[in-house]
């Protein structure tokens, strides 16, 4: 039996890989391990992106809530981070979240925060999966009263942009901003909260039908924004990912403004208005070069973490520092959320732009980015973290590494999520990075099938 849990949760095709039955048993582990030393009948906070599969996941979970003797609470559509926070807000024993984030609409996924509105840790994602599995007998089957009951929360959505427009500290007003809400989880509360900001908007995918999710639009697919921009002359753009918590900009020429660059302004703004914390921002070992020669010359600390924003986070509490990120957007402001949350990364660039005056692109020029080239080898889930164990891939890869020694290097990882090892050059030839790359790309997955 594989690991359950990937970097995110438990995620895959619904209704085949995750499947009702899935959703139900993981609801009921999920309850009893996050609420098993409560004094009091537990509530939990359930929210869900727009894909479809979700009504029918969201059915199965909350009977395995229930059946436990937990309470679950409907908070319906909203972003993940929403879950985050309302937690705490409504002071809650534990949340989950029914979200496959940037996959496509087949997919899905089930991930829970504790009452803190933190992501699990590993021990207790793996006493979840133990229970699931070998020790199913110890959980409780409350009868009569004692049987848990849903309700609908009526004002999840509304508390959540409450909390959004209360962390900008300045209006808005004069700047255009273009959005792209994925069709997803965003759709209410990116533009709502910005417009209420009092920020000018123009809008594009933001008509969620169940299935167009992510379709050729948000984080993962920026060429639509890009245009968009241009197009009506917007000052800034944001592309969030299915569940919000990604956020990627677009410069006023269309140019992209990554997770690293977007780090770099905020941790810089913070800096120098004294509030970056221990004066360090937590990226990744992912992050561009660029990314850290910028820390150098501005006297800022860049901490990496691996790669997933659990464990940037891990990173930025053990250290006490109070933002962090990745270079495909999820970016975690401490001092206002316990997770990433897109919606948030924008309206604080925003702060930053209209305090600075400067343009997005005046801004975005504070960190040069080195070349880096991204190849994906679509392998075997069951094989994909034994790349290293394959005698001509592991010579392959000391062989790259020490070709790229001097003027860049080489990271190969695996997906948390999907069945993929990711192959990253950076360096100064691109056509060279792009040539080896592909070339072990294509030997991992020969030799991972």
């Amino acid at each position: 039996m594989g690991k359950l849990f990937g970097t995110d949760g438990v995620r895959g095709i619904a209704n085949t890989e995750l499947t009702g039955e899935l959703a139900y048993n993981l609801g009921r582990a999920g309850a009893y391990v996050l609420t098993k030393e409560t004094d009091h009948a537990p509530k939990i906070l359930v929210g869900m992106d727009t894909r479809m599969s979700g009504d029918m996941l969201e059915s199965a979970l909350v009977a395995g809530i229930c059946s436990v003797g937990a309470h679950a609470i409907l908070a319906g559509v909203v972003p993940t981070p929403a879950i985050a926070y309302l937690v705490r807000k409504y002071n809650l024993d534990a949340g989950v979240v029914i979200s496959a984030s940037h996959n496509p609409v087949e997919y899905n996924g089930i991930k829970f925060f504790n009452k803190d509105g933190y992501k699990l840790r590993d021990e207790l994602e793996n006493e979840i999966e133990d229970i699931l599995y070998n020790k199913e007998e110890i959980l409780p089957k409350p009868i009569g009263g004692e049987v848990g009951t849903k309700s609908i929360s009526e004002d999840a959505i509304e508390d959540y942009i409450e909390f959004l427009t209360k962390s900008c500290p300045v209006r808005l007003d004069g700047i255009k901003v273009a959005l792209d809400c994925s069709n997803g989880a965003a759709y209410k509360a990116g533009p709502i909260s910005i417009l209420n900001l009092g920020a000018s908007m123009c809008i594009i995918h933001n008509e969620p039908d169940g299935m167009n999710i992510n379709k050729n639009c948000g984080s993962t697919n920026m060429d639509d924004l890009k245009k968009f921009v241009v197009e009506n002359g917007a000052d800034i753009g944001f592309a969030f990912d299915g569940d919000a918590d990604r956020c990627l900009a677009v410069d006023e020429n269309g140019q992209l403004i990554d997770g690293d660059k977007i780090l770099a302004i905020c941790g810089l703004d913070m800096k120098e208005n004294g509030i970056l914390r221990n004066n360090t921002i937590v990226g990744t070992i992912m992050s561009n070069l660029g990314f850290v020669m910028m820390g150098k010359e501005n006297g800022i600390n860049i901490e990496q973490a691996n790669v997933g924003d659990r464990y940037v986070l891990e990173k930025m509490i053990s250290g006490d520092y109070n933002i962090g990120g990745e270079q495909s957007g999820h970016i975690i402001f401490l001092d206002h959320n316990t997770t990433g949350d897109g919606i948030l990364t924008a309206i604080k660039m925003l702060t930053v732009l209209k305090n600075s005056g400067k343009k997005a692109s005046q801004l975005a020029s504070i960190m040069e980015v080195m070349p880096q080239v991204l190849v994906n080898a679509r392998v075997n889930n069951l094989k994909k973290n034994d790349y290293m164990e394959v005698v001509e891939i592991k010579i392959a890869v000391e062989k790259l590494s020490a070709k790229f020694a001097d003027e860049g290097r080489v990271l190969i990882r695996t997906s948390g999520t999907e069945p993929l090892v990711r192959v990253m050059i950076e360096g100064k030839d691109i056509d060279l990075m792009n040539e080896e790359a592909n070339k072990l790309a294509r030997l991992i997955e020969e030799k991972l099938q």
